[in-house]
């Protein structure tokens, strides 16, 4: 019987390579007339460091090959977005060009993921029985799938080989049903923002408020923010899991615990929490994962203030973002000092739940100012913003820092 299997299998590989081969080919060319179709002319500023990076994976050692992706892709995603600044400044901004930096965002954290994956041996360039291996029609393939180019939590390259290279017909009802349920979330989020903004303040008010009302403009803007953000990222999981890229890998055993599961959407958590920490590393998650990985386990000294400058400038370094994002890091220190001391002090069931309560206020209030900061395009309107009555509660979280760590520092800690 095993003599007969092994016949069958080998007659049988040109097939399954051919079918395998048909799989990258169609997420490719999917990925191409899908960029085509939203980005128009503008679809080149994703298809040139595409085809770059392909270049360098084959052409660099494992060893500088992260290096040299790294500079690359970041220069050029620089270069487009000082390009988009311009654009903005002379005139209306194209929402072709918009969606091609956006897309290239995403590349860029497939590239960079990829090059440490090969540095560190995880995929090899030339071919491997036991690793996957980097060809250029799976690079190629990877870069560019359609299901992950327009957004989507970052999905590795062992991952997207192994799941390309399976069979995945048995899994077909349980994809379909897990895609159609995330559509369904996603609506229901979509129709909650649109309940939700017919009762909040617009954020253009803001230059109608005054004192503490302005803490009610900002707090119900970042809340339609993030309304908008969940109802995006289970719309983009929902493509992944109907191509089926969301379900758990079994081609390969002992590797679902490593790579997890593809969600950047913890709406329980991220509502509940009182710690910023916690809300920081579960926002996004996929990415706060990235960029764990690409700088602040990579980072000398300062990983924390490295990891969200890298942030602002991944994002494309507008005012709001680079004020923003430092802001966070400063409020991510603050919180790793200051929880722990407040939780010496509550000793009775009631100061824990005053503590709790008051620390999740404070926790939803920060995150407000940092979000709103963080979507603002100008000056002027970041200047409105730190001259309202929100900065009180950065400035908080910041004086309770700064007194911690002198109060350390006086006793020798």
């Amino acid at each position: 019987m095993s003599f007969l299997e092994g016949t069958i299998t080998h007659r049988l590989l040109p097939l399954l390579t051919f079918l395998v081969s048909f799989r990258y080919v169609l997420l490719l060319v999917g990925g191409c007339l899908l960029a085509y179709a939203a980005m128009g002319s503008y679809a080149l500023l994703l298809f040139i460091p595409a085809f770059c990076s392909v270049a360098v994976f084959h052409s660099v050692s494992p060893r500088q090959v992260h290096r040299w992706a790294f500079v690359l892709q970041m220069s050029w995603q620089t270069l487009c977005h000082l390009g988009l600044h311009y654009r903005e400044r002379t005139g209306a901004p194209c929402i072709r060009l918009t969606i091609a930096l956006s897309s290239l965002m995403l590349q860029t954290q497939r590239v960079t993921s990829l090059a440490l994956d090969v540095h560190e041996g995880k995929v090899t360039v030339w071919g491997d029985t036991r690793e996957p291996s980097l060809g250029a029609l799976p690079l190629c393939s990877y870069l560019l799938f359609f299901p992950a180019l327009l957004g989507g939590p970052v999905c590795s390259f062992q991952r997207f080989q192994s799941q390309i290279q399976c069979s995945r017909v048995s899994h077909l009802t349980a994809t379909l049903r897990g895609a159609s349920q995330k559509c369904l979330w996603a609506l229901a989020l979509r129709l909650l923002r649109m309940a939700v903004r017919g009762y909040v303040a617009p954020l253009a008010r803001m230059t109608d408020c005054a004192g503490f009302g302005c803490v009610y403009v900002i707090w119900s803007a970042a809340l339609l923010f993030r309304l908008a953000y969940y109802a995006q990222w289970v719309l983009d999981e929902s493509l992944l899991e109907a191509a089926g890229f969301g379900l758990e890998p079994e081609c390969i055993p002992g590797t679902e615990a490593a790579w997890g599961d593809l969600s950047d959407t913890h709406i329980w958590t991220l509502e509940t929490t009182n710690r910023l920490a916690l809300f920081t590393r579960t926002w996004n998650k996929s990415t706060s994962q990235w960029l764990k990985r690409l700088i602040f386990q990579r980072s000398p000294a300062w990983p924390l203030l490295a990891t969200f400058a890298f942030s602002a400038w991944w994002h494309g370094l507008h005012p709001g973002q680079v004020f923003g994002f430092l802001c966070w890091a400063v409020m991510v220190e603050a919180d790793y000092r200051i929880h722990p001391f407040l939780s010496s002090l509550t000793k009775s069931w009631h100061t824990k739940v005053l503590y709790k309560a008051l620390t999740w206020v404070q926790t939803q209030l920060i995150i407000a100012y940092i979000m709103t900061a963080v979507e603002m395009r100008s000056f002027s309107a970041l200047q409105l913003l730190c001259a309202s009555y929100n900065s009180f509660f950065p400035l908080l979280y910041g004086a309770f820092l700064l007194g911690l760590t002198t109060y350390c520092h006086s006793c020798g800690f």
